[in-house]
């Protein structure tokens, strides 16, 4: 798309009035219809100056994201009492590299993929279960905890989970927040009051 076009597209999605940035940027309302029509060629400064104005509005407008808005919303767990095979073979189905814990529906600790290799390396591997090796639990996060904040957990800790009213509801790796951070998720379509985000594929954990 041509960039003065676009930023004419980003002036109106805004519900900026033409004459609003002409008297930004110090222009006429004439001068400034006349660069988004493509009849005057503006300087690299006024771009600039228009570009910078318009960002400054979008970031005014951009929604606050929250822990429902990057999670993973499908959790795949694995139970305490389930072998080490189970477990092997949820983490390869899924590409994870690791996977919370669960005993009569409470989170209880966490397993990765290099602590099942270990003890599967072993002779009695095929017999253990999953409690014998699982590993403390990833912290829990409430829904609408900040998503700007995440980065220090996710730096700490290899996943987060998402809990609303004590329910497992999602759960966020570096991966996740990454994809859930880039542009795209930043203009998001508001969610319905009290509903999580939608799920996304999270091939790996």
């Amino acid at each position: 798309m041509d960039p003065i076009a676009e930023l004419r597209r980003r002036r109106l999605a805004l519900g900026i009035p033409l004459g609003d940035l002409a008297r930004a940027i110090g222009r006429s309302d004439a001068t400034v219809s006349r660069i988004e029509r493509g009849q005057i060629r503006p300087s690299y400064d006024l771009v600039q100056r228009i570009v910078a104005y318009l960002e400054a509005h979008e970031r005014q407008t951009l929604p606050t994201l929250v822990a429902a808005d990057v999670m993973n919303g499908t959790v795949v767990t694995v139970e305490a009492g389930a072998d080490l095979g189970r477990a092997a073979q949820l983490l390869e189905d899924g590409g994870f590299s690791q996977l919370p814990v669960v005993e009569s529906g409470r989170v209880t600790g966490s397993v990765n993929e290099a602590a099942v290799l270990r003890a599967l390396a072993r002779t009695d591997g095929r017999r253990r279960r999953v409690r014998e090796i699982e590993e403390a639990a990833y912290p829990q996060i409430d829904a609408a905890f900040p998503a700007d904040l995440l980065a220090g957990l996710l730096g700490r800790y290899p996943a987060v989970l998402v809990v609303r009213r004590g329910a497992l509801i999602g759960i966020i790796t570096r991966a996740d927040l990454i994809r859930g951070l880039r542009g795209p998720a930043l203009r998001r379509a508001p969610r319905p009051e009290g509903g999580p985000a939608p799920p996304t594929a999270s091939p790996r954990r």
